[in-house]
């Protein structure tokens, strides 16, 4: 049986706990008549599963990248999960602003991981 890479690993695991995370911190933004008590103790529910991802991926990720490398790569993927759930599940458009701040987080995120000499 292959071995999954490390990095990739590491990245599969990034996108699904931000995946339950957002749903955990956003989800409950189409159900505004449900009771605060109740969406608070069902997004610690979600929230549980993204930790249960998020420390193996830190966890592994660290053997090749390091933690400012790992943290940059969650919140590229952050956003990214987010730019799809607010367009597709809250139906949100995505603005040309937005766009332009997600570039500039892009580029921060070269200088992060550009090797300099």
């Amino acid at each position: 049986m292959p071995q999954i890479p490390i990095a990739a690993l590491t990245i599969g695991l990034l996108i699904a706990s931000n995946v339950f995370m957002t749903f955990a911190w956003y989800g409950h933004l189409k159900f505004k008549t449900t009771s605060l008590p109740t969406v608070v103790l069902v997004s610690w529910g979600i929230a549980f599963f993204e930790y249960c991802l998020m420390v193996p991926a830190n966890r592994y990720g660290h053997a090749v990248f390091n933690a400012a490398e790992l943290k940059t790569i969650q919140e590229v993927i952050t956003l990214s999960v987010f730019a799809v759930f607010s367009y597709f599940y809250l139906k949100e458009p995505l603005t040309w602003n937005q766009l332009v701040g997600y570039g500039l987080i892009a580029l921060g995120a070269f200088f992060i991981f550009h090797k300099w000499t």
